[in-house]
């Protein structure tokens, strides 16, 4: 490690996990995650109240523990990251209220940044710096999202996103149609290895040639593939899980590969990189292999711990924004629920809340449902 490269606290509460990350550079020294998820299992989804106590309780043991692995002192650092957005409003709010108390009590920098952006600099922590431009295909529970990142710290472009159901969100929510519990990500990925992924000829949304090119919509697929399963049931036949999951799996990943894949080459860009909680899942990296392969596209995957929320992320992005000189963000640097990935960092006080659409909340609806 350099000296001269940048020492950087990262902070991420955007949804149900505390993540506090410490990196020198592009060397990581210390993630340290406390989870909330075994307390939303049971209602099928993240509720957002009980996400931000878990925060508050969470947020000083974790950022000690951090600091204790990276064997550093508070007063070493050269700045402290924070996700701004988007996400949960309260949960955000906890993480901000805190890095902004440190960067305050210690003096040091503090550094807005957006959870989106973050996926994509992670990367740089395994894999080295970014090629620029680099196409990223972020996929979670609360997004599915093509974008064109030419500086990871102030020019990200978007390219497509979700219109409804995010990837992750989808695999939630047939997960529970086949009584599997929450999360649904790693139990269909793990049933479908068993399965036959050719078995059920599910749709693939937004694929017609007329559809948008880059956009995706996953919310046809996860109706289709309920009635699917409740036509089995009210027949009085066995649901093969391990085929459902299977098929359904292999229609989210063919989508999104096919288009990642097609978005790389209309903008002539050689390096697609995948981040987010999905992209841990194993048929997607495997497929976005394949195709990447023969497209003469260079693939970047970050190891799944490194996919899913963390602290690390947010390190990462706000190590670039020291190495590069990007300006701090003021104390009155506030949370804002719907920030756009064009803004990768928040300088001045210009963020506010908003109800977020996206992050997979639960509800009264899918409460008794």
């Amino acid at each position: 490690m350099a000296a001269d490269e940048p020492l950087v606290l990262g902070i991420e509460t955007s949804c149900d996990e505390t993540g506090v990350g410490i990196v020198h550079g592009t060397t990581l020294l210390a993630d340290a995650i406390a989870s909330s998820v075994d307390t939303h299992a049971r209602f099928g989804g993240v509720v957002p109240e009980i996400a931000s106590r878990a925060h508050l309780e969470a947020m000083v043991p974790t950022i000690e523990r951090a600091l204790k692995t990276a064997g550093v002192s508070p007063k070493d650092l050269d700045g402290i990251a924070v996700t701004a957005g988007p996400g949960l409003a309260g949960a955000l709010l906890v993480g901000v209220s805190a890095a902004k108390a440190y960067a305050y009590a210690l003096g040091k920098p503090l550094y807005g940044v957006n959870h989106l952006a973050s996926h994509i600099c992670v990367d740089q922590l395994e894999h080295g710096k970014l090629p620029e431009p680099t196409m990223a295909l972020l996929v979670s529970g609360g997004h599915s999202s093509l974008l064109l990142s030419a500086d990871i710290t102030s020019d990200v472009r978007p390219m497509g996103a979700t219109i409804d159901d995010a990837a992750g969100e989808a695999f939630d929510k047939i997960a529970r149609v086949l009584d599997l519990g929450f999360p649904g990500g790693p139990v269909i990925d793990r049933l479908a290895r068993e399965g036959d992924p050719a078995a059920i000829a599910f749709p693939r949304g937004l694929s017609g040639s007329k559809d948008p090119a880059y956009d995706f919509s996953f919310s046809g697929l996860k109706t289709a593939v309920a009635r699917w399963i409740e036509a089995k049931r009210a027949a009085g036949e066995d649901v093969p899980v391990r085929d459902v999951a299977a098929s359904f799996q292999e229609a989210v990943v063919d989508v999104l590969t096919r288009k990642a894949v097609r978005a790389c080459k209309d903008e002539g860009v050689d390096h697609l990189m995948i981040g987010g909680g999905v992209a841990a899942n194993s048929r997607l990296r495997a497929l976005a292999q394949e195709r990447c392969e023969r497209a003469g596209i260079r693939l970047r995957v970050p190891r799944p711990g490194l996919c899913t929320d963390n602290g690390a992320m947010v390190a990462a992005l706000g190590s670039e924004m020291v190495a590069r000189n990007r300006a701090a963000s003021d104390l009155e640097l506030s949370a804002d629920s719907s920030l756009p990935v064009t803004d990768p960092h928040v300088p001045g006080a210009h963020a506010h809340t908003h109800d977020h659409d996206h992050v997979h909340e639960v509800s009264k609806e899918n409460l008794y449902s």
